[in-house]
């Protein structure tokens, strides 16, 4: 990560040079980031993947929230059953359902869309069973409190329980946005015109056209890399402790 972020600021000079360059501050230029930026086009696909990542954590924050709170705290028929259903669907690889997936799509005019990329990522069976798990260990006692202070059921779910659940909400945005932003198979499936490409996916065609030119592909891996790390670095006072609470409880 240190040399690819040193190459990323280095001409293709100091970049090739054996043994290599780790550093060199005098040679540094942002002309790397520029052409990589404006020349072939990132800030398109940083865009592309932006909206998507950012769209996706947004609609998985919510549905997991919400049916984890349902797991978690109401009693229903079947609740044991259909949760072990939704976890189960875990063990299923995505390139079992693909084709399925793209079919569906495809019927429903989603195919070269922002939305095509979104629709099949808005819930997750790990979304739901990281939230459902945190907030079991959330004391019933706070809830009922609510309920006698004549606090509504919505109420109880956006002001006692998803701020008590920042932790668990903090690590699923990081799994979550992480997974939107590198996804690279389903919008390579999805996606057919080069104004709608994502960022692995732009990534992928700009190392094969220009496989020589190592100080390129190092400025848009760090294209890549930054978004990612400044995600985390928002996230990790809560990131850990969200992780090591959900298995509290089950």
């Amino acid at each position: 990560m240190v040399w690819m972020l040193s190459a990323s600021l280095m001409p293709l000079s100091e970049v090739i040079k054996i043994p290599p360059v780790w550093f060199a501050p005098a040679k540094y230029t942002a002309g790397n980031f520029s052409e990589v930026w404006f020349d072939i086009g990132f800030w398109r696909f940083s865009l592309n993947s932006a909206f998507v990542a950012l769209t996706i954590t947004t609609c998985q924050l919510l549905t997991s929230t919400m049916a984890g709170f349902a797991f978690a705290r109401y009693e229903f028929p079947g609740r044991t059953v259909i949760f072990i259903v939704i976890l189960s669907t875990l063990m299923i690889p995505f390139q079992v359902i693909m084709i399925p997936l793209f079919i569906m799509m495809a019927k429903l005019g989603l195919v070269n869309t922002y939305w095509g990329m979104i629709v099949p990522a808005i819930v997750t069976p790990f979304g739901i069973f990281l939230m459902r798990q945190f907030m079991l260990s959330v004391p019933k006692s706070l809830l009922e409190a609510g309920r006698i202070d004549g606090a509504s059921e919505p109420y109880i779910y956006a002001r006692i329980m998803l701020p008590l659940s920042k932790p668990a909400i903090a690590a699923l945005t990081i799994f979550t946005f992480l997974a939107a932003w590198d996804d690279f198979l389903w919008p390579l499936i999805i996606i057919n015109s080069k104004q709608k490409w994502t960022l692995p996916i732009a990534m992928s065609r700009f190392t094969e056209q220009y496989i020589s030119q190592t100080h390129l592909q190092m400025a848009g891996a760090a294209v890549m890399f930054l978004p990612v790390l400044i995600v985390f670095l928002m996230m990790q006072r809560n990131f850990i402790e969200g992780v090591a609470m959900t298995g509290l409880k089950g």
